[in-house]
């Protein structure tokens, strides 16, 4: 039986009115002036009116939507300058986009009392630690620095307010939800107004919502319905000659929970299978070259959920169910216009956002966009990853889970390494010997490849607001 959880109109709140800068509070118009603001964008006029009224919210929204905004401008509301303690957490998966949400939280907070922080690895501890001393309202940090502030007893949640995910699917799919779950036995026992942000709900972001909140609502900004159960449709322009490793920066980038990969010939269905597998990832082909042998041995590991990646062509693929499958990646588009509608509607299932990434020449985008206007799909371009994104993101997932297994060592062990300090900086020195600390950085980077994902288990139904109030009031937050 299926118990992915899916939006439900049971037991629903009424949904609320946009919201105009003109009808907001005295403070937050104030605020907004201060930061140039002359109007709302979409996402602050319909996530507002929820955040002021204290209820928990799946907002969907992506980078450079305002949401920002929307989750600190509320706080000028929210949260009590007088009280020199953390009200608010603010939860983010890179180190960069907690100096943006800091520095926009001083933009709008700032003047009104409400000092904020900015938490992250990969810098020394002593700055961050005397901030807080200081008294910090807002904190805003990588789930794994704000866990090391909490062991080492620099920062308190007892008096929280407010618990903000921002950018909750990146978050997970740099591997932070083993973080994230250190974080919540440090949350109150009481009730937390709490809100998820994210450009996509996947089952698995849908599934971790269910254990940080209670009977969450859904808040959309696809045009005027609110849902999640569209697959986004995105394409990136590559020559034909990097396409291998254009793939590969992509699976970097976006490090999928699972994934079909569909090419159009079971040539390149090897092909591509090979380039993964060497560069570490765990990928498996299915074409009609396989033994029956073979064939049963890949369908048994799609069946148990074990494969993460499956390369396949159209016909090999056809009757397949793979539960949960974040993205669908077409390494080429369909010679068939109606096989991109068979291949996309792989994902975004049971109630779940999904992702369908299209990897096109200049030529290919023609046959794409023909598609596209066949069928109605609205097609975002995007472009591909970088060997800088790629190293962006492998160094801030690499670093947090380095400082996730340091936490973990014991005294005696912490004492043990210490015999290695004085090699780790003579190998930095030269670049020659860096690249035998660069080995062993790749080395243990390639074992988190093959580590399973940790799966949340929730299964609790996703609200969407509707218009009439149907049922009582809120329910309490499950104990942590």
């Amino acid at each position: 039986m299926d118990t992915s959880p899916t939006p439900s109109s049971d037991e629903t709140q009424a949904s609320l009115p946009e919201v105009a800068l003109e009808q907001l509070p005295e403070r937050l118009r104030e605020a907004a002036a201060r930061a140039g603001w002359t109007t709302l964008m979409p996402v602050q006029a319909r996530a507002i009116p929820y955040l002021l009224a204290g209820r928990d919210m799946l907002i969907q929204a992506r980078t450079g939507s305002g949401k920002t905004g929307a989750f600190l401008l509320p706080m000028l509301e929210r949260l009590d300058p007088g009280r020199r303690h953390c009200q608010a957490l603010i939860l983010v998966p890179t180190r960069e986009l907690a100096r943006q949400v800091w520095q926009e939280a001083e933009k709008l907070c700032g003047d009104a009392g409400l000092r904020a922080v900015a938490l992250y690895g990969g810098v020394g501890y002593g700055p961050q630690t005397e901030a807080l001393k200081q008294g910090a309202h807002i904190v805003i940090g990588t789930p794994g620095r704000v866990l090391d502030h909490l062991l080492r007893r620099n920062l308190a949640l007892d008096r929280l307010t407010m618990l903000v995910f921002d950018e909750a699917d990146r978050m997970l799919s740099m591997g932070f939800y083993p973080d994230m779950k250190q974080v919540q036995r440090y949350l109150p026992e009481r009730p937390v107004h709490t809100c998820m942000f994210s450009a996509t709900f996947p089952a698995h972001v849908l599934r971790t919502a269910q254990e940080f909140m209670s009977r969450p609502e859904l808040l959309s900004l696809s045009r005027d319905h609110v849902h999640v159960t569209d697959t986004e449709h995105v394409f990136c322009i590559t020559l034909g000659m990097d396409k291998d490793r254009g793939l590969v920066r992509l699976i970097e980038v976006e490090n999928p929970a699972s994934a079909i990969i569909f090419c159009n010939t079971k040539t390149r269905v090897h092909y591509v299978a090979v380039v993964l597998r060497r560069f570490g990832y765990d990928a498996d082909e299915l074409s009609a070259d396989l033994s029956q042998a073979e064939r049963e041995r890949v369908l048994e590991r799609v069946r148990q959920g074990t494969l993460r990646f499956l390369v396949a062509t159209d016909v090999a693929a056809r009757g397949l169910d793979i539960p949960d499958l974040s993205h669908v990646i077409q390494y080429e588009p369909p010679e068939d216009p109606e096989g991109y509608i068979h291949r996309a509607g792989r994902t975004g299932r049971a109630g779940a956002a999904g992702v369908a990434i299209s990897l096109v020449s200049p030529v290919e985008r023609m046959a794409l966009e023909r598609i596209a206007k066949r069928y109605g799909i609205e097609m975002q371009e995007r472009p591909l990853p970088t060997d800088a994104d790629v190293a962006a993101v492998v160094t801030e997932r690499l670093t947090s889970r380095l400082e996730a297994r340091l936490r973990e060592r014991d005294k005696l062990e912490t004492e043990r390494s210490r015999r290695f300090v004085p090699l780790a900086r003579s190998l930095a020195e030269t670049e020659d010997e860096s690249a035998i600390i660069a080995m062993l950085l790749d080395d243990y980077y390639q074992q988190l490849l093959h580590a399973p994902v940790p799966q949340p288990a929730g299964t609790q139904p996703v609200r969407e607001p509707r218009r009439k109030r149907s049922g009582g009031g809120r329910r309490g937050r499950p104990r942590r």
